[in-house]
């Protein structure tokens, strides 16, 4: 499947995170220790803001695995952020193109997706007539991870993000259970709007991929007090990712099945995921 990471905090000069780490991004697109595939190279992107104007984001994508673009390496060195999103692809069957790399992106919105929907082909139109009219034209690639992206807005990403995830999951499930696909839904989901950064870890069949979060400040600094960059770290700091940057003890916490993290200034918080199953109109409607 794929790989990700994001990063809130101070800003960071991104290659700190891709490639100046022990097992970082760009290493992992080679050597995934936890993916379903040791080698993501379908394509990569990043997407990043800038710490002036959080409300348009910018990105890079590309088709060419993330080892051997000689651009990423560049940029990464010189763009700066406070909130930035990295992916890389290993694709589960739709095409190696462009439009179907991630981060998406709609208005402020960035999303990434590491998993899959079981049965995606088989219930690809159901899903898509559940998308909002005015949102349809958005979705320009063939990937279920842009579907369940363009559920998400439909659903009302804008007002209430966890809720909104919730409800496009309960309408995938309810569409693959319409079609007898079991265990629709698996996913490890990062998205955010400039000012939070949100993380999901959630399966149909409750044995998800792997995802982790960095411990607090305080904690990575007890246990490491020699280390120069942990010393620069500030309580804001957060760090989400798909398999840990490092194997030092103490610095990565798993992210336990079915749960919410939410990364914002201030205290963070973790709440539990249920997906919502649709009303019965509304699946009537959309077959």
């Amino acid at each position: 499947m794929c790989r990700w990471n994001a990063y809130f905090g101070q800003p960071l000069v991104m290659e700190e995170l891709l490639f100046r780490t022990e097992h970082g991004l760009i290493d992992q697109s080679r050597h995934a220790r936890m993916g379903v595939e040791t080698t993501n190279g379908d394509g990569f992107g990043l997407g990043w803001y800038s710490s002036g104007d959080r409300r348009r984001p910018r990105r890079y994508r590309n088709i060419s695995p993330a080892w051997s673009d000689a651009n990423l390496r560049d940029l990464a060195a010189h763009i700066e952020s406070p909130l930035f999103l990295a992916h890389i692809r290993a694709t589960t069957g739709t095409p190696v193109q462009q439009t179907n790399c991630h981060p998406f992106r709609h208005g402020r919105w960035l999303f990434v997706h590491n998993g899959a929907i079981n049965g995606f082909h088989e219930i690809r139109r159901d899903l898509l007539l559940q998308v909002d009219r005015e949102l349809f034209e958005g979705i320009v690639g063939s990937t279920d991870s842009e579907v369940l992206f363009y559920l998400a807005l439909s659903c009302g990403l804008e007002e209430d993000p966890i809720g909104a995830v919730e409800c496009a999951v309960g309408r995938i499930e309810a569409a693959a259970e319409a079609h007898g696909i079991e265990n629709a839904v698996q996913m490890t989901l990062g998205f955010s709007d400039g000012e939070r950064l949100w993380a999901v870890r959630y399966s149909t069949e409750g044995h998800s991929r792997t995802l982790f979060v960095s411990a607090d400040r305080e904690t990575v600094q007890s246990l490491h007090p020699d280390n120069p960059r942990f010393a620069r770290l500030t309580d804001e700091d957060r760090i989400i990712v798909s398999e840990p940057l490092s194997d030092l003890p103490g610095v990565w916490v798993e992210v336990p099945e079915s749960t919410a993290l939410i990364v914002q200034p201030g205290e963070d918080e973790r709440r539990p995921f249920h997906p919502q199953a649709p009303a019965v109109e509304h699946i009537a409607a959309a077959t």
